[in-house]
């Protein structure tokens, strides 16, 4: 089973489009072209955490969500968002929904959440805030990453490739200036 991480899909939400710069030409193409890239990288046996703002609009409704969720692919864990109605996250097609969870993964303590943190607990031992919310544009922490479709060519992202997208420090080496 791999492990997939991902937030702010924002199915249904027009104004996604223009306040996120996504390339669509319109809100089906991009709702279809979200779930065909979804389904491009996780299979029927994988685990997806989504890190909130799932659905809203016309897609946030019961049976709307529900059959979105249906045809995504593999066991879909919800870490609630601003924007996951009560109806969102009481469809049975979730595993779990929970407003935060920690995850070990690959040796590594991974603290879920839909907002960036400024501290979170064992950041000091190596442990990552992965999270949604910013869209890819705030500058994220040592050890924190945006896993938002915004950030990820509007797609699920696993955990070796969040890794390697950021630059790494040795052990003694200053951080860079900025």
């Amino acid at each position: 089973m791999t492990v997939f991480f991902t937030a702010d899909t924002h199915f249904g939400h027009g104004g996604a489009r223009g306040l996120y710069r996504r390339p669509f030409a319109d809100l089906a193409a991009m709702d279809a072209a979200l779930v065909a890239r979804w389904n491009a990288v996780v299979q029927p046996g994988d685990a997806v955490w989504h890190l909130g703002d799932f659905a809203l609009g016309r897609a946030a409704k019961p049976e709307a969500a529900a059959t979105l969720l249906d045809r995504l692919a593999g066991q879909k864990h919800l870490v609630t968002g601003n924007n996951d109605p009560d109806a969102v996250q009481r469809l049975p097609g979730w595993a779990s929904v929970q407003p935060y969870a920690e995850l070990r993964l690959d040796g590594l303590l991974l603290v879920l959440c839909h907002y960036a943190f400024r501290s979170w607990r064992d950041m000091g031992r190596g442990a990552w805030n992965l999270h949604g919310h910013s869209h890819g544009r705030l500058k994220p922490l040592p050890r924190q990453a945006d896993v938002g479709v915004d950030a990820w060519d509007f797609r699920p992202v696993m955990l070796p490739e969040i890794l390697a997208s950021r630059p790494r420090r040795t052990v003694g080496e200053a951080a860079a200036p900025g």
